[in-house]
């Protein structure tokens, strides 16, 4: 096979598909692309068996065939490369030539047929939605990461799920990990139909590839078929296999009844956040948060190195309230948040702290407190 390719054409994607093939897998062919020829343009495909991605571009074909070819090395060279124009040829036993004139490469393949399948999936009920709002949904539910060592199922996932009713139709992600939880809506004109479905856990590691594909002013299409989570774009597809299990019921820990409400300045209260952490460690992680009458004070303390305060005047008027939690949680939490102002939803001592805009409702975080 041989085709000649436009540098400019291809260069972006080549870069955002390294977080795929370098990613470690039962298959060491994983860390190639696959390369097939069509009429006037090529196919390229890579895949970590958990996340699959294809996109087509323009090439001049000159003979048809498929390759497999190592993707950091392919990138890289095309990366550096000269000029726009750069010529890939195979020849015997899985060898590959890449260049011009004045620059050649001569490198080796694998065999292509043994790249692991992608599951080519049609009559899906897709919907539309603006891709800058699914980056974001993305971005609010993958701040709660996964250790390495950690195997729950919900935890290494993100909770998708269709929201209806009379007066909305939303799509809702949910994120947590036992101590915190993140939840991003997405609502939808009520007039517009939206495909049922039941409710998924798509693997955060997919979800935050996925994110780097998109461009902020386009539109995607995404869906669920069988085991597969969709996301489709001009001519690039990406399928993302399911997880197995189930998702904790997260309605039981967000604030219901009476609570006290507490608006902060969103940068104020995240500088107070950030100094006060200072002194935490792995040992001492927590910041105490002290309520008074119309006051908080925030302190530290870590017998390892010292200690810390410092305090703000509030709106409260409840009983005094003396509560720990782990600062970078608060700070995660705010960051993502796209106001100037944020409420505190706060009950007693023991039940988990609630953080929100003032005016949009659509992110919702919840963070448990620690023993003090």
């Amino acid at each position: 096979m041989e085709f000649t390719i436009n540098k400019n054409d291809i260069i972006d994607v080549l870069s955002k598909i390294q977080g795929l093939t370098g990613r470690k897998s039962s298959l060491a062919i994983t860390e190639s692309l696959l390369i097939k020829t069509n009429s006037s343009s090529i196919t390229v495909t890579a895949t970590d068996l958990e996340t699959g991605f294809e996109g087509i571009y323009s090439a001049n074909i000159e003979s048809k065939g498929t390759i497999a070819i190592n993707s950091r090395k392919f990138y890289e060279i095309v990366r550096d490369f000269p000029s726009n124009e750069i010529r890939v040829c195979e020849t015997e036993n899985h060898w590959i030539e890449i260049g011009n004139q004045n620059v050649q490469y001569h490198i080796v393949g694998m065999n292509f047929e043994d790249f692991p399948d992608i599951p080519h999936i049609e009559e899906v009920d897709y919907f539309e939605i603006n891709s800058i709002a699914f980056i974001k949904m993305i971005e609010k539910t993958i701040i709660i990461t996964v250790g390495s060592d950690d195997k729950r199922t919900h935890v290494n996932g993100i909770y998708f799920e269709r929201i209806f009713n009379q007066d909305e139709k939303k799509i809702r992600m949910v994120s947590t990990d036992g101590s915190r939880l993140a939840l991003v809506d997405y609502t939808y004109d009520k007039n517009i139909e939206l495909p049922q479905g039941q409710a998924v856990l798509i693997p955060k590691k997919g979800l935050g590839e996925v994110s780097k594909f998109l461009k902020p002013t386009e539109t995607i299409l995404i869906g669920v078929q069988g085991n597969n989570f969709i996301i489709k774009k001009d001519k690039e597809t990406m399928i993302i296999r399911l997880l197995e299990g189930s998702f904790p019921k997260y309605h039981d820990i967000i604030v219901k009844g009476k609570a006290h409400q507490i608006k902060f300045d969103r940068q104020l209260f995240l500088m107070m956040l950030k100094r006060m952490s200072i002194l935490s460690s792995d040992d001492y992680k927590g910041v105490i948060l002290n309520f008074k009458k119309n006051k908080l004070m925030i302190t530290t303390t870590n017998p390892d190195i010292g200690e810390s305060k410092e305090d703000t005047d509030i709106n409260f008027d409840g009983k005094p309230m003396e509560i720990s939690f782990n600062p970078r949680y608060f700070i995660e939490m705010v960051n993502v948040i796209d106001e100037s102002h944020i409420i505190l939803r706060i009950i007693d001592e023991e039940k988990p702290c609630q953080i929100e805009g003032v005016d949009d409702k659509s992110f919702l975080g919840v963070i448990m407190p620690m023993r003090i």
